[in-house]
């Protein structure tokens, strides 16, 4: 099988090619050749039947070079994350809009119609919303983030609709712990302040302690990237995008739970410095979820967040300071 993932230079992308690399197989097909496309690679990965293109989405060339009409599966995880969308807005529309659109359309090109996985995000919602959203409430957006991902699940519905090929959309909920360094995302701060005091630095906060925030783990959503394209195609029906199950929890619960793993001194390394233009963004966006729909297609949830800092500590060898 021929398998492409735009953004897979990213946090994610870099862990769904490993996992994939290392089971071998997806959809029951041997694994032939994996193509990773993203602006920059800051993780090494080496592979025979890797190949690693530095390009940009929204060029043709690159998208022809990469989507060869014998893909099979695409992974869509390339995108402006939401503080950099909202602040420039020609660079989200270009990238989360337009880039998708090229995608799609040499995607129609291909010899069979390919499965795609589109990264959308629980953005898609905004406004008035009821305390706890479930899978019949209505996408209102309130960023230019949030816009572009709903925009886009039409485009991969219409597309599937049509047979040019078999999409699935997952709306991820803020993921949770990511490696690395603070990135434009408005939600930067939910991984800064388990990441930073784990590592001996002081993080300072954005939002208020009493911020809620709906999480995934970094191994939950790699899972469910690959269920989601595993899946047959009459399990999704109509209807192409789905709430993906995570734990709601406030930044004071979760220092609750890094005091528990790695202790009060490590916990207290936080800073409430308010921000509010990160506030303004923060505050359009769900907190509470049923997923009954995800639960029953195979989905799952991390148990806690203990269970979250846990495995980060083992995945990335964090040793705490």
């Amino acid at each position: 099988m021929n398998v492409l993932i735009t953004g897979g230079g990213g946090f994610i992308g870099s862990r769904l090619a490993r996992a994939l690399l290392a089971r071998g197989t997806l959809g029951g097909e041997p694994l032939d050749r994996l193509t990773l496309l993203d602006g920059a690679f800051p993780y090494e990965l080496k592979d025979p039947r890797l190949q690693i293109v530095k390009g940009d989405i929204a060029e043709r060339a690159t998208i022809e070079r990469v989507a060869t009409l014998d893909t099979q599966a695409v992974f869509h995880l390339a995108a402006v994350v939401s503080g950099g969308a909202e602040a420039d807005f020609d660079l989200g529309m270009r990238v989360n809009l337009d880039g998708t659109r090229l995608l799609l359309e040499r995607l129609r090109q291909c010899a069979r119609p390919p499965r795609l996985v589109f990264a959308s995000s629980v953005a898609a919602f905004g406004g008035e919303l009821p305390a706890v959203l479930d899978d019949s409430t209505t996408p209102l957006p309130q960023t230019s983030y949030g816009t572009q991902k709903v925009v886009a699940e039409y485009l991969v519905a219409d597309y599937s609709r049509k047979g040019f090929l078999d999409g699935r959309a997952l709306r991820l909920p803020t993921i949770v712990v990511r490696a690395g360094k603070p990135n434009a995302a408005a939600s930067s701060f939910a991984s800064s302040v388990i990441r930073e005091p784990l590592n001996g630095e002081v993080c300072d906060c954005p939002v208020a302690p009493d911020t809620g925030v709906w999480l995934l783990s970094p191994r939950r959503v790699v899972e469910a990237f690959i269920h989601a394209l595993e899946l047959p195609s009459p399990a999704w029906g109509v209807n192409r995008v789905v709430n993906l199950p995570g734990i709601t929890a406030t930044l004071e619960e979760m220092l609750g739970a890094l005091s528990k793993v790695a202790g009060a001194k490590v916990a207290q390394r936080v800073a409430w410095k308010p921000d509010a233009r990160i506030q303004a963004i923060v505050k359009t966006w769900p907190v509470s979820f049923r997923t009954p729909r995800a639960l029953q297609m195979g989905f799952h949830a991390d148990a806690d967040v203990e269970t979250i800092i846990r495995n980060y500590i083992a995945d990335e060898n964090v040793r705490v300071r």
